[in-house]
């Protein structure tokens, strides 16, 4: 998986080049471990930020631990306190999200804390990038791919608005689902502005060492066919900020994929993907398969993105199973906390966490279990600072 990890850390480099760090000498962000393997990977990932050089890292560090979660909730009746996101927006430049138990049945009083933190916070869109150079395709095949995956935050069936009632055949239950064409506008803006931009940063390396080698390419996923009301207005919007964009035409490409066939072809070929843009559960289900690509959750990071705040997340859950036992793989924390520092303009300080974490996993020696190894998160955290 690592050539193509390689290419994806030139392309961070040249951006690091042209990227201007925050005139503030200080980076504050928010903690926010919340459940499960959150409470272990999230310290994991303060402790690699707090091992970064200062000829990479010109800014001092300042870290706010912050609550939210379902055993929060538990203890306080709240998964997401008011002191959380008024510290989150008075106080902080961004935040790390470890994980959260959210239940899989009704829980009264109860909502999601992280979706909860994506509409307080605006962060209309989850980034996740998804990249190997040994995919493991549903062929049994090896094939390197270099494709992001851009999430709508915060719409479609996530706004949880469900009612139950009885009927005279039993119970039944109702979800409602939001699609509007502001969410679905910033969405496809943010796709295609990305599609470029990993462009221009490709053109920076050798072709022949890029894994993505064609034009710019955006993917819109639906489901227009069944769902021809809401799917058919988050397709008419996306393709509209294409089509009223002439950079985006000249430049890119574009493509429409139903959420099934999406789904088929990226087991099968997922080199065929550069970005994919998707609605909120689309995107979900999308980006956690993807991670089944490059062998493990716990290596795929994500970050929520707003226009002025951005919060790092693992894409992997709390994983009760294992939360206690200092076994949970630290990379895709460790990754998000990069992904946090390049979105808030210090790019090579990402840059140093993404080739340290490469070199750990392409040693091979170091890997928690996940990935058929031993290896503890305490040893793979280690590795991983030493290298920096």
């Amino acid at each position: 998986m690592h050539s193509a990890l390689r290419s994806f850390q030139k392309i961070a480099a040249h951006r690091a080049a042209y990227t201007t760090a925050s005139a503030s000498k200080t980076l504050t962000i928010g903690l926010i471990p919340a459940d499960g393997i959150g409470r272990e990977v999230i310290p994991a990932a303060r402790q690699v930020l707090e091992a970064l050089p200062s000829n990479v890292m010109p800014a001092r560090l300042n870290f706010v631990d912050l609550d939210a979660g379902f055993e929060y909730f538990q203890k306080h009746g709240v998964a997401l306190p008011e002191k959380t996101l008024e510290a989150l927006k008075d106080g902080c430049d961004g935040a790390l999200f470890g994980a959260v138990s959210s239940p899989s049945h009704k829980v009264a009083g109860y909502s999601s804390p992280i979706v909860g933190l994506r509409k307080k916070m605006d962060l209309y869109a989850n980034v996740r990038p998804v990249i190997s150079g040994a995919a493991a395709t549903a062929s049994g095949e090896k094939r390197a791919i270099d494709m992001l995956i851009i999430r709508e935050n915060t719409e479609c069936l996530y706004i949880k608005e469900e009612e139950q009632h009885d009927g005279p055949d039993g119970k039944y239950a109702v979800a409602k689902r939001r699609i509007s064409e502001f969410a679905s506008r910033r969405a496809g803006e943010m796709a295609f502005s990305m599609a470029l931009q990993r462009d221009s940063m490709r053109q920076q390396i050798p072709e022949t060492e890029r894994t993505w080698k064609g034009r710019p390419k955006v993917t819109i996923v639906h489901k227009s066919n069944v769902l021809s009301v809401t799917d058919g207005l988050w397709r008419e919007t996306v393709r509209g900020v294409y089509a009223s964009n002439a950079e985006y035409k000249s430049k890119a490409d574009i493509e429409e994929q139903l959420v099934d066939s999406m789904v088929y072809r990226m087991f099968r070929e997922p080199e065929a993907f550069d970005v994919v843009v998707a609605p909120n559960m689309y995107g979900d289900i999308i980006s956690d398969g993807a991670a089944a690509l490059v062998g493990s959750l716990g290596l795929v990071p994500s970050a929520n993105v707003g226009d002025s705040f951005v919060v790092g997340e693992p894409v992997h859950g709390s994983a009760p199973d294992i939360a206690g036992k200092n076994i949970a793989n630290p990379v895709a924390a460790i990754r998000s906390a990069a992904m946090l520092l390049e979105r808030t303009g210090y790019g090579s300080a990402a840059l140093a966490i993404y080739r340290a974490v490469d070199k750990v996993l392409e040693a091979g020696q170091i890997k928690t279990p996940d990935l058929g190894g031993k290896a503890t998160t305490t040893e793979v955290t280690a590795a991983v600072c030493k290298l920096l």
